[in-house]
């Protein structure tokens, strides 16, 4: 991996490099994140039942997706820390090594997942006829997505060095197949077959293979990224330990979120299938609404770890902080827009007046919470930059099992549906102060031990 083949991020402003990276990265998960709201839009066409049944699939789909974006968050920090220090080698054996790694644990916990699905499913709720329709996606979906796992991986280290424009194209690609062959395969328009609830899935993972493909072909033979040897066993050893170290934290702080929004689908369930319908619906619009953290998220943790491994732990520091302040306004604003559009946004997705109306109570709360929920999220990810993986996962931990889920589970009990939002946002908001102070005593913590050794 020559030095060209990167952008330095430790020189120039911190602001520009930030937006210069942030930038192309919204327009792609932009594009990406119409996956799930295309899906549930065309799905919803078919009866709340079919759209149910898509809303039990997320805690499950969203559980393989986050162990493929923690084990990406190791490999993008060791890389991003190699090429800040110059050492483009062992950069691009953490590069190669990682996508080993991913795949073999993917297809692991892929294999887990088909072997229990009946049993997973039933634990969160779901009834046998919905089970039925769950059967018919994830039979589809599963299998496919290994692709999204690698897909994950290599978007990971062309971010790592850089380079977010490569990655937002191929989302927005990906994003605008998905949209194209949705209604195609769902309801068999021309010469296609109408599937149904599993035409989504088929369409999802078409648009996979599609990029897949492409973005191999540059990692591998165009910007040579990725070597097309296997690596020795000593190269594996040295560099997956390395990622592994930040990886696993990563993916386990990554899972966390599955594994809450599958107990928060439990507690929706005991309100009924509009509940969990709407539920689901909100689970497809907040990627939207909190789309400018999301990419945030994935353009912040490479400018932090050059830095880091060039020892420019101010520049660090800074970036946090600009990201931050503008996370928190940015998202009262979008709070302001979704309450105000609510009716209109429930009335999209179904034309069932219970659905309606839980659609609506779960935008004018839930949202509320999103500034805060942006601290958490970019906290998280620039901890594992700033190599303390332990730390990220410890707050995943606390944010969802002491404060998150608890308390809206509280809510819940004692004030019905809305309590059960509000909950939820309370636990955000505490957690969010708290992730402030964390990550503030970390880079102390840091400065100080630059300025012992210095």
């Amino acid at each position: 991996m020559s030095q060209s083949s990167h952008h330095k991020l430790v020189e120039g402003s911190v602001r520009e490099a930030l937006v210069r990276m942030t930038m192309p990265m919204i327009i792609g998960m932009l594009m990406m994140f119409t996956f799930n709201m295309v899906d549930t839009l065309f799905i919803s066409f078919l009866g709340t039942e079919p759209l149910t049944a898509i809303s039990f699939t997320f805690p499950v789909g969203f559980t393989v997706m986050s162990m493929a974006i923690g084990l990406g968050i190791g490999a993008s920090a060791v890389v991003a820390k190699h090429l800040g220090g110059g050492d483009s080698e062992r950069a691009k054996e953490a590069a190669t090594v990682i996508n080993y790694i991913s795949l073999t644990t993917a297809s692991v916990l892929v294999v887990l997942c088909w072997i229990f699905l009946d049993e997973i499913f039933g634990l969160l709720g779901a009834s046998a006829d919905l089970l039925v329709l769950i059967r018919e996606f994830m039979v589809v979906w599963l299998p496919g997505s290994l692709l999204i796992v690698c897909m994950m991986t290599g978007n990971s280290i062309l971010r790592a060095s850089g380079n977010t424009r490569t990655p937002s194209m191929l989302m927005a690609f990906a994003g605008f197949s998905n949209a194209v062959l949705d209604p195609l395969l769902i309801f068999g328009i021309g010469p296609f077959p109408a599937l149904g609830i599993q035409g989504a899935a088929w369409a999802t993972v078409i648009s996979w293979a599609l990029v897949f493909a492409y973005l191999y072909y540059l990692l591998i033979f165009k910007l040579e990224m990725v070597s097309r040897r296997l690596p020795s066993n000593e190269v594996f050893a040295t560099s997956g330990r390395e990622m592994l170290r930040i990886g696993i934290p990563a993916a386990g702080a990554n899972m966390m979120t599955p594994l809450a929004a599958g107990i928060m689908t439990a507690i929706a369930a005991g309100f009924g299938n509009s509940a969990v319908a709407a539920l689901g619906v909100g689970g497809r619009i907040e990627p939207i609404a909190i789309l400018l953290v999301l990419a945030m998220s994935t353009s912040l943790p490479p400018l932090i770890s050059q830095n880091y491994g060039a020892g420019r732990v101010e520049r660090v520091a800074e970036a946090y902080r600009l990201a931050i302040r503008f996370v928190l306004v940015w998202q009262l604003f979008i709070y302001g827009v979704l309450a105000l559009a609510a009716p209109l946004i429930a009335e999209v997705f179904s034309d069932d007046p219970e659905v309606i109306s839980t659609i609506k109570l779960f935008l004018w709360i839930l949202p509320l919470g999103y500034g805060m929920q942006g601290v958490i999220i970019l906290t998280n990810s620039s901890l594992n930059a700033l190599h303390r993986p332990m730390s990220a996962l410890w707050l995943s931990i606390a944010r969802f099992f002491v404060f998150y889920v608890p308390l809206a589970w509280l809510g819940s009990v004692y004030f019905g549906l809305w309590g059960f939002f509000v909950g939820a946002v309370a636990g955000n908001l505490i957690m969010g102060v708290i992730s402030l102070a964390t990550f503030n005593r970390e880079v102390k913590s840091e400065l100080y031990l630059q300025e012992k050794t210095a």
